[in-house]
This record gives structure tokens, C-alpha cells and sequence, in this order.
């Protein structure tokens, strides 16, 4: 049987195939799909060795598309997000908290790639070798409390955990919102408390994962993650 294929999830083609031919200098093999439903039906027909998801997928989100596999396959299979554009801080940091093993970018130099695919291969190869067996049970799903806990944000809580996502600092929210910083800390800790996390970057990871934020919208860029990140911790 020919070794598990890595399978890149994206709608750039030309990143696709540069990905494709990359790898198959390097003796491996790939599979190409456009959305996060194939990858998920592919990855069913025949487990991959490394799977690249564009963060940018289209329909089903690549968060989705993550947590999906992750409830399927556990930590066992690598799972690398890439990006051209979502590149700030604050987006590889979401990446990361919701289940990708590496978070990169499309600029990266192909040696590096292929270097990391190699090392994300061989890890999914010495631990599919320990994998159930075929009709076994999959790995349980994470909790998922937090996604459901959700449900009870309110309209505010909502706009709040949003705009918190879009890499607006408390200060930023309360002059957007025109309401006092105090009143916007008092929503920050009702969302914690809600979503059952600890911290803002985690509270917007699962926003992303619940599809409360949408990947596209929102404000983007180095100097909004920075401002999040510097008042993480607040």
C-alpha cells in the first residue's frame, strides 16, 4: 500500500500545486481538495499523513474543518493552517488554541515547509502504527461546553466578544460602544464566565471555533493583534 498522502485543503490553486510538486520531489505523495467537506470525506476515505488547510476555506470554515478531524482522529494526525493573508499574531495564536499544530504562512521558503510536512509525516506515521483499529470507536470529542455556553451571550456579550476578536483593546471597545471601560470589563468577565475560559485569546479562539466571528470580517492586521496581546492579560 502507497504511504498516506498529505492532504492540502485550498482554494489557491497555484499554492496547491507548488505544495504538490514540493512534495513529491521529497518522494511523498498529495491530494488536493477545495473546501473542508472534502477534505473531511477524503480524510475518511483514507487517512492522510499531514493535513494543510487553508484558513480561508470557503462554506465550512477551517476551524470547523479542524475541530471536525479532531473529534475523529484525536492529536494523532498533524494538522497545519496556512494563510496569505491572516498572518498577525492574534491569528496564528487562534490557529494554535483551536487545534492546528503549526500555524503558516504562504510566504514561507519551501525548504522550510518541506521541512516542517517531513517532520508533521513522521510524527502521523509512528502514531497511526498504534492507531485503533479500522471500525473502532474514534477518539472522544473535546467538551465542548464553551461552544454551547455560547447560545446564552447576550446581544451586548456578543458585540463585545466581536469586536474583542477584531483586536480592539477594553479601551477601544468603550469608545466604539461609546459605553464606560468599567462597563466593558464587567462584559469581558461575563463572557469568561459564560464561554468557561480563562483568558480574551482564549474566549476569541472559541468564538472563531463556534462561528460567533467570521474569518474575514472584523479588523485585521499587525497593530490590532498587538494591542490584544498586550492587554491579554487585563
Amino acid at each position: 500500500m502507497d504511504a498516506a498522502p498529505v492532504l492540502v485543503a485550498d482554494l489557491d490553486a497555484a499554492f496547491s500545486a507548488a505544495v504538490v510538486a514540493l512534495v513529491e520531489l521529497a518522494g511523498l505523495t498529495a491530494l488536493v481538495v477545495t473546501t473542508g467537506v472534502e477534505a473531511i470525506r477524503a480524510a475518511r476515505e483514507r487517512r492522510p499523513s499531514v493535513i494543510i488547510l487553508d484558513v480561508g476555506l470557503r462554506g465550512m470554515s477551517a476551524y470547523e474543518t479542524c475541530r471536525q478531524l479532531r473529534e475523529t482522529y484525536g492529536d494523532t494526525l498533524p494538522i497545519l493552517f496556512v494563510s496569505k493573508d491572516r498572518t498577525a499574531s492574534l491569528d496564528r495564536v487562534v490557529g494554535l488554541l483551536i487545534g492546528a499544530d503549526d500555524y503558516l504562512t504562504k510566504s514561507i521558503h519551501p525548504d522550510e515547509l518541506l521541512a516542517r510536512i517531513r517532520r508533521a509525516a513522521a510524527r502521523s506515521i509512528a502514531a497511526s502504527r498504534g492507531a485503533q483499529p479500522h471500525g473502532s470507536a474514534p477518539p472522544p470529542a473535546p467538551d465542548r461546553a464553551g461552544s454551547q455556553a455560547a447560545a446564552a451571550l447576550t446581544p451586548r456579550e456578543l458585540e463585545v466578544l466581536r469586536l474583542m476578536a477584531a483586536g480592539l483593546t477594553p479601551r477601544d471597545i468603550s469608545d466604539r460602544l461609546v459605553i464606560s471601560p468599567k462597563t466593558v470589563s464587567s462584559h469581558v468577565q461575563r463572557i469568561l464566565a459564560k464561554l468557561a475560559v480563562h483568558s480574551r485569546l482564549q474566549a476569541v479562539a472559541l468564538a472563531y471555533e463556534a462561528g460567533l466571528v467570521s474569518v474575514n470580517g472584523g479588523v485585521d492586521g499587525t497593530a490590532a493583534s498587538a494591542r490584544i496581546t498586550a492587554h491579554a492579560s487585563e
